[in-house]
C-alpha cells in the first residue's frame, strides 16, 4: 500500500529527536507523503527544513487558532513569503470554540485573512475545526466556494454538514480517534463522505489511536506520542466501516491526498 499522511506536525518537539526513526517506520508501513502543517509564525522554519530535508514532505503553513496572540505585525506578509518560497499550501487554520479565552472576532479575522491568501495564490487550505461548525458553515459561505480545496482535519462533524461542505470544496481527514469504539459520529460521517473526497491522516504526535500498531514514543503531559507509521490503523478501520478492502481505501485516499495536497499541481 501507498499512504499520504493527509495532516502530521512532524516539526513538533515531541518527534524532532527521533524523526530519523520516524520517517524510517512510517515508510515501513507504507506512508511515502506527508503533509506536514505549521501552526505558528515559529515553526514556519522547521517545517520549511523538514520539507527541504525529507523527501516526501508537502509543507504547509498557517496561524492555527490555539497561536493567534504570538503573532507579529507582520504574520500575514511572512505567510506569504514562506507559502511562495517554499510552495507550500495554507494550513493549519481555523475556528476553536472548545478554547477558554477564545476571541471569536479575532479568529475569524486572520481566518479570513489566510483564506484570502489561498485564494489568491489558488491554494488548498488545510482547517482545524472544533465545537465551531455552525460558524464555519456560515464564515465558509460567504466566503464562497474554494476549488483548490479545503481539507477538514480530524473531521469531527455530523453526516449533515457533508454535502454543504463538498460545495464549498471540502474534503474530509480521518485520523486515530476514526477507531475509537464509541465514536459513533466520526463512524457514520467516514461512511457517508464521498468517495472522491475521503482522507487519512494521523495528526502525529498527537490523536494516536488506543490500540497502535506502533508503539507511543512516550507520554508527555500524560498523553501518548503518536507517530505518521499508525496511519495504517485509519486505513484498517475505514476499510471495516465502509466494507471494503484497505488496498482500496490506501489507494483512494492516496490519489484524493496526490490531487489535492501535491505542490507540484500549481503553477
Amino acid at each position: 500500500m501507498r499512504l499520504f499522511d493527509a495532516h502530521c506536525h512532524l516539526q513538533d518537539d515531541r518527534l524532532t529527536p527521533h524523526l530519523d526513526g520516524v520517517i524510517s517506520r512510517a515508510r515501513a508501513a507504507g506512508v511515502e507523503r506527508f503533509l506536514c502543517c505549521g501552526s505558528s509564525e515559529a515553526d514556519w522554519g522547521h517545517v520549511a527544513k523538514l520539507a527541504e530535508r525529507v523527501d516526501g514532505v508537502v509543507p504547509a503553513f498557517g496561524l492555527h487558532p490555539w497561536y493567534l496572540g504570538d503573532r507579529t505585525p507582520g504574520w500575514k506578509q511572512a505567510l506569504k513569503d514562506c507559502v511562495e518560497r517554499h510552495r507550500g499550501m495554507i494550513g493549519e487554520i481555523g475556528l476553536d470554540h472548545a478554547l477558554k479565552d477564545r476571541g471569536d472576532a479575532d479568529q475569524e479575522s486572520v481566518f479570513l485573512e489566510q483564506l484570502a491568501v489561498a485564494r489568491e495564490r489558488k491554494l488548498p487550505a488545510s482547517i482545524h475545526c472544533r465545537q465551531a461548525w455552525g460558524r464555519m458553515i456560515e464564515v465558509l459561505s460567504d466566503f464562497g466556494p474554494h476549488p483548490p480545496g479545503l481539507v477538514f482535519h480530524a473531521f469531527s462533524g455530523t453526516v449533515e454538514l457533508i454535502a454543504k461542505l463538498v460545495e464549498l470544496g471540502g474534503y474530509f481527514s480521518f485520523c486515530g480517534t476514526l477507531t475509537y469504539s464509541g465514536n459513533s459520529r466520526a463512524h457514520k460521517s467516514a461512511v457517508a463522505v464521498p468517495e472522491d473526497r475521503l482522507l487519512v491522516e494521523t495528526d502525529a504526535p498527537d490523536l494516536p489511536p488506543p490500540e497502535p500498531d506502533v508503539p507511543a514514543l512516550g507520554v508527555v503531559n500524560g498523553k501518548a506520542v503518536n507517530e505518521p507509521a499508525n496511519l495504517v490503523c485509519v486505513v484498517r478501520k475505514l476499510a471495516e466501516l465502509r466494507r471494503c478492502t484497505e488496498e482500496h481505501i490506501a489507494d483512494i485516499t492516496w490519489r484524493n491526498a496526490s490531487n489535492v495536497l501535491q505542490p507540484t499541481r500549481r503553477a
